[in-house]
């Protein structure tokens, strides 16, 4: 006689193979679906495999996190918050990292899928429809840190208001000739949403902007910090992240120029270092390690049928140090 599996069951039942693989488990399932399988059980004397059953309890124990650079202050800092939470919840993280390319990244939401994960945290930089298709494909939880997509549960940082705020400080502090120096649009959060922040800010008050573009590594930003201070054609230098910054600061050194007598600097990000640094960085302090902590809640919350909003905002801080002048 044939064995009845999960997949037999869901068939008789008329409900898909993960509701009755969630009924299994101990998951949130409707009192009327409930049912419905409980009675198909009990008409085939379904016998669930007892081994395959505890894997898969121990798998589902087990979050997949996407993380695009390892050497990310962000990501880190995102990963200690995500990690704390999933351990008091009971659960384990399984880091795994992109290096920045797309393709990597589509190839481990299937590689996580395969490996049991009960949900997947992903840190994009942007979203294709390739990875709308693998999040479709693969059929569990996917939860989206930094970028948001109306088809993808999102957790986003507040980029265009922040950018903003801080923009419309600098302008009433007098400043109009501006640089701003900002990285490749195909990060969609901080490559577009922040620079037209700032851009709206600076546009509204009148001012000159000249634009340059970097990478995200602080190296990549040292030679465009020698060419501004070589140059010294504006007051101000606004950049797209903290490690820019502390890029064209490097740059601005070596062109023999001091920050803020010279020339200003600001970041945007609100790493560690800003604070230590002399002059101290003027920057917005995004809360990375919260976010992780409230990304493991809510995929939990995903895990367990809960609702929650398609797009969810983090919170924001100026940090108005000493690298910026005021000049009225």
């Amino acid at each position: 006689m044939k064995q009845v599996t999960i997949n037999d069951i869901a068939k008789l039942a008329g409900v898909a193979k993960s509701t009755v693989s969630r009924y299994l488990n101990g998951g949130s399932v409707g009192q009327a679906t409930r049912e419905k399988i409980e009675r198909v059980i009990q008409e085939t004397n379904y016998e669930p495999n007892q081994f395959a059953q505890s894997l898969k309890s121990k798998q589902t124990k087990m979050i997949g996190v996407i993380v695009p650079r390892l050497d990310s202050y962000a990501a880190s800092r995102t990963m200690m918050g995500i990690d704390e939470r999933l351990t008091e919840r009971g659960y384990q993280m399984l880091v795994v990292n992109t290096a920045q390319q797309t393709e990597r990244e589509i190839e481990q939401l299937y590689n996580l899928a395969k490996q049991k994960v009960a949900g997947i945290i992903w840190l994009g930089t942007t979203v294709t429809p390739r990875h709308l298709q693998a999040i479709q494909d693969i059929q569990i939880p996917v939860l989206l840190i930094g970028q948001e997509h109306e088809h993808v549960h999102s957790l986003v940082y507040p980029d265009f208001d922040a950018a903003y705020a801080l923009g419309r400080q600098f302008m009433d502090w007098g400043h109009r000739d501006i640089i701003y120096v900002g990285v490749e649009e195909y990060d969609i959060a901080v490559g577009q949403t922040r620079r037209d922040g700032f851009l709206r800010a600076f546009n509204e008050a009148g001012a000159d902007v000249k634009t340059y573009t970097t990478s995200f590594k602080i190296d990549d930003a040292i030679p465009i910090g020698a060419q501004i201070g070589h140059e010294l054609s504006a007051s101000l230098v606004v950049c797209a992240t903290d490690n820019i910054a502390l890029g064209v600061l490097k740059g601005l050194a070596n062109a023999g120029k001091t920050v803020p007598g010279d020339i200003s600097v600001s970041g945007f990000g609100g790493y560690d270092f800003t604070e230590v640094l002399h002059p101290a960085i003027t920057t917005v302090h995004l809360p990375y390690r919260r976010t992780g902590s409230r990304a493991a809640d809510m995929i939990l919350q995903l895990l367990t049928g809960e609702t929650i909003p398609m797009k969810t905002f983090t919170t924001f801080e100026l940090k108005l140090r000493e690298s910026v002048d005021i000049l009225n």
